[in-house]
């Protein structure tokens, strides 16, 4: 499926929820993994603010991609954002949404 660049060049953004460990699957612990580089991904809440309008995301990122100490409340910048529809089937039930995904997320200076 295609993904879409996200400007956020205009945007305010600041971290919601503090990293976490992406999961595939909870109970045997299995980590998520970059397909490309093989590195562990993490998952961070992010609030952005442009033209008025909040709205809180779940970025996924790579830990290479995710400094050490981002609280809740830093102020940061987010590189390569992008977004990617999604629809999966699960014991007969069909659900759908849009991902994001970001090569790194840095503190704003």
């Amino acid at each position: 499926m295609p993904s879409f660049k996200i400007d956020l060049s205009s945007a305010v953004v600041f971290v919601a929820t503090a990293p976490e460990p992406k999961m595939v699957n909870k109970k045997t612990g299995e980590r998520a993994v970059d397909r490309e580089t093989g590195a562990d991904m993490s998952t961070v809440g992010l609030l952005v603010s442009d033209e008025g309008e909040g709205n809180l995301y779940q970025v996924t990122v790579p830990e290479t991609g995710c400094p050490e100490g981002l609280a809740p409340g830093t102020p940061v910048k987010v590189l390569g954002l992008k977004a990617r529809d999604w629809e999966n089937e699960f014991n007969g039930q069909k659900r759908h949404g849009i991902s994001f995904r970001a090569v790194a997320i840095t503190p704003a200076v």
